[in-house]
Formats: C-alpha cells, sequence, structure tokens
C-alpha cells in the first residue's frame, strides 16, 4: 500500500496568494494540492510560477475574478471529465482527475460549492437557491454512480454539524449553517463518502477551518466554521493516517480566511 497525502484549500486568489503554497508544502508536505477560488482563467494559469514547488501534473478550471479550481500533484494523473455542468452555469465549480498511485487508480473529486449569499430565503435570494440546487445534483449524481476508491475535497461552504461552528443556535440561521444546507451536504455525504476528518475528531469537538476577516483578533474570538472537508468513500476508510488543519495559516502575510486540510490516506 502506498501512501497518499491529500490538502484542499480555498486560496482565495492563486495569482495573489501563489507564494504562499511553499509555506503549505513545508508544512504538510502534500502529494496533492486541491485548490478553489483560484479566481484565473485557464489561459492565464500560472504554471510557470508554480514549477519550482514540484507538482508536474496538474488540472484546472478557472474563470476570471472567481471561483476556479485546481489539482496540484506529484502522482501521475488524467483528467477526469463524466460529470455534468452543475446547475447549468458552466461556473468552474468542479474539477476532477483518476490519480495513478502503486496501489491502484483513486478517483479525487475537488469541488467549490456556492457560498448562498447572505439570506437564507429561496424566494428573495436566488443564490441560496443554486446553493441548494447545486448540492442536491451533487448529490443525485454521485449516488448514482458505483464508488469505489474515490476522494472527495473541497470548499463546500456548509459546516454541517453542530460543533462545526463556533455557536450553533446563533448560526442556524446564517447561510452555511442552515438546516437545509447541512441537511442537503450530510446526504451528499451519505451518497458515498465518509466524513475523512471527523473519522479523527470526534463531532463533540469543536473544528473550524475558517475564521472571518472580520474578526480582527481570529484566535482570541475563535468564532470559526469547517467550510472545508475530505471525504473518502468506505473502501479507503481503513486506511485513514491521520488529519492536519493548518491553523497557523490563517497568520501568513496576505493569506486566506481558509486554512488548509491535509488528510494522510493509504491507497
Amino acid at each position: 500500500m502506498a501512501s497518499l497525502r491529500v490538502a484542499t484549500w480555498n486560496i482565495n486568489s492563486l495569482r495573489l496568494r501563489v507564494g504562499l503554497l511553499d509555506k503549505l508544502v513545508e508544512a504538510l508536505g502534500p502529494d496533492v494540492i486541491c485548490l478553489q477560488e483560484t479566481k484565473v482563467p485557464d489561459l492565464l494559469f500560472p504554471a510557470e510560477a508554480l514549477q519550482p514547488l514540484g507538482y508536474p501534473h496538474t488540472v484546472f478550471r478557472g474563470m476570471k475574478g472567481y471561483n476556479g479550481v485546481a489539482i496540484l500533484s506529484r502522482v501521475p494523473l488524467e483528467l477526469h471529465d463524466t460529470a455534468p455542468d452543475w446547475c447549468g452555469k458552466g461556473d468552474c465549480r468542479h474539477v476532477a482527475a483518476t490519480l495513478q498511485t502503486p496501489g491502484g487508480p483513486v478517483e479525487l473529486h475537488n469541488f467549490y460549492v456556492p457560498a448562498g449569499g447572505d439570506v437564507p430565503d429561496r424566494t428573495q435570494n436566488p443564490k441560496y437557491g443554486h446553493k441548494l440546487d447545486f448540492i442536491a445534483e451533487a448529490r443525485s449524481w454521485f449516488a448514482a454512480r458505483t464508488l469505489s476508491r474515490s476522494v472527495l475535497v473541497g470548499d463546500l461552504n456548509i459546516a454541517p454539524l453542530e460543533n462545526d461552528v463556533w455557536s450553533h443556535k446563533q448560526l442556524l440561521d446564517v447561510v452555511s449553517h442552515t438546516p437545509p444546507e447541512t441537511e442537503g451536504l450530510n446526504a451528499w455525504m451519505d451518497a458515498g463518502f465518509v466524513d475523512a476528518v471527523r473519522h479523527f475528531v470526534p463531532p463533540e469537538q469543536k473544528l473550524y477551518s475558517w475564521w472571518s476577516y472580520r474578526n480582527q483578533d481570529w484566535r482570541a474570538s475563535d468564532r470559526g466554521r469547517r467550510l472545508d472537508h475530505v471525504w473518502v468513500t468506505p473502501d479507503l476508510e481503513s486506511g485513514l493516517r491521520s488529519q492536519t488543519i493548518l491553523r497557523d495559516a490563517r497568520d501568513w502575510p496576505r493569506g486566506s480566511d481558509h486554512v488548509p486540510v491535509c488528510v494522510e490516506m493509504e491507497v
């Protein structure tokens, strides 16, 4: 069995923060890096700037100004391109690849789920409706497939458990933790995955991967949410070895409001 370390990070502009990837590699040593909110069209993808990192295999989908996803890998990969255009919007929120590991192929999906705006009402806020529709469509697509040796990561923009937010009661009507979102995300996960991070951290324990830029002293207030996830199919669960949420990355100069999440597994 080979060891595989997969990191996911909403980098919040790849070209703005490309220099911080050195810190991620030094801290986590991942075999694969999945990025969200790259905010760069494919023609301008900074391949030369990434070259010194030592991840020669890449797939990416991007657009100008917002969204965008990328996979950087030390492991040979092939683009996995059977998923639909989610909600028919063509908005570069998903890219997938088949990793060629010594233990056999591993299917990897990297998602950036819509944030959903501020008002948790489908009628008043179409962005919220889009988010719920996106989750439902993804759940249906994965439920209809026979999944094995698969990993799903990304900024899923939902904190599904009570202790994935700093205050369950106060955030029940805040987008990212409303019942329609959490129920939808859990249904998607139940369509074929297990939560690889919570495999190590019991649900009774607080766990966050995002702290708002509005929190001047984010460590002191610690009003976080766990929006970034790593899921694996049940056949990989017994091979899970460790998880890391790199909290210190929140203090990196001009850092993202998300921090990297990394899971190591035997594949």
